[in-house]
């Protein structure tokens, strides 16, 4: 039992560090439009993330897979109730990973509009339908004696999960364009600033009212305090914004998520899968956990890896530090 709840965060440390990763990357993609003015524009946002955005996605995959190895039942009832908003998320991303590939592959303006739709609805769409996934999970849903869904897709579109994804979206959307302002230089960056304040201004109304109606409906001591502190990192992050500090404004957008999806996890505690017809039917970590045997194998596993691919992380974002600026791309043209 131990070991299952130790699993259960490490499963939330993996989902912290694919939503504060990926999430700046879902937020460049949605503020092309508001920020960029030419294709050199456009080039400069894709290219502060041109290095890294693939090593963000993979911890998704880590994600999913650490769920089914430690949680086969929590996987099993997820993946297949909320199959068609999963592969909605999967066909966003693939849209998404083609196009950053593929823009530049013929000069037509045509050509490249095509793919920079797909790169902002590849980063819309999973940004929304994320945050409409975990509101349905801490919110619980219909299921089983046998732990199946019995719900519809259309259930899952409840107004308290659209809050969640509005609050996702809105949360990468500020994150991305605290990025954008932290990451290059000139008309850019000050148009980033710029909609980055606004946009924060907003998401502080939504993700306030979110955190509120979850802390209603499922008191938790640790949830409220995690909630106070994504309040105020959020906050903090918007005022760091309009000083010109970029650099905390994105570390305070990063302990936002960081401490939001933390929050979801600890409202969750100690189920994984709440039955919202029939508390009998919940799963719990303890009956969705896998075999003493199996989660022990899997954290000397992890005890080996996770701080290899952290020390890669880190160093692949360090050689990668300096702002895009339009001369270098200009420069790359010729």
């Amino acid at each position: 039992m131990d070991l299952a709840v130790l699993w259960f965060w490490i499963v939330a440390f993996f989902f912290i560090g694919y939503f504060v990763l990926d999430g700046f990357d879902f937020g460049v993609g949605m503020t092309m439009p508001f920020l960029a003015k030419d294709d050199t524009d456009r080039r400069v946002m894709i290219n502060t993330i041109g290095p890294v955005w693939d090593l963000n996605e993979t911890w998704v995959i880590v994600a999913g897979a650490s769920l089914f190895a430690a949680f086969p039942e929590w996987y099993a009832t997820l993946f297949s109730g909320f199959y068609l908003a999963l592969l909605l998320i999967l066909l966003a991303l693939i849209a998404r990973g083609v196009s950053f590939e593929y823009r530049h592959q013929r000069p037509e303006s045509q050509w490249k509009a095509w793919f920079d739709g797909m790169i902002i609805v590849g980063s819309a769409v999973p940004a929304l339908l994320w945050g409409v996934a975990f509101a349905n999970i801490v919110q619980g849903v219909p299921l089983d004696a046998d732990h199946n869904y019995i719900g519809t897709l259309f259930d899952l579109l409840n107004p308290y999960a659209l809050l969640g994804g509005l609050t996702t979206l809105m949360l990468f959307f500020t994150h991305g364009a605290v990025f954008i302002a932290l990451r290059t230089e000139g008309e850019l960056r000050v148009r980033a600033k710029r909609l980055a304040a606004r946009a924060g201004i907003v998401t502080i109304g939504v993700a306030a009212a979110f955190l509120i109606w979850t802390g209603l409906a499922q008191a938790s001591l640790w949830f409220w305090v995690l909630a106070a502190v994504a309040a105020v990192a959020l906050v903090g992050a918007v005022l760091a914004n309009v000083r010109g500090a970029e650099g905390v404004a994105f570390s305070l957008m990063a302990v936002t998520i960081a401490a939001a999806v933390l929050a979801l996890f600890a409202a969750l505690f100690p189920e994984v899968m709440p039955a919202s017809n029939d508390p009998a039917n919940s799963l719990t970590i303890e009956n969705a956990s896998s075999s003493p045997y199996t989660l022990t194998v899997m954290s000397w596993t992890a005890l080996v890896f996770v701080p290899l691919v952290l020390a890669y992380q880190g160093w692949t974002y360090w050689i990668f530090r300096k702002r895009v600026t339009r001369t270098h791309i200009e420069a790359a043209a010729h």
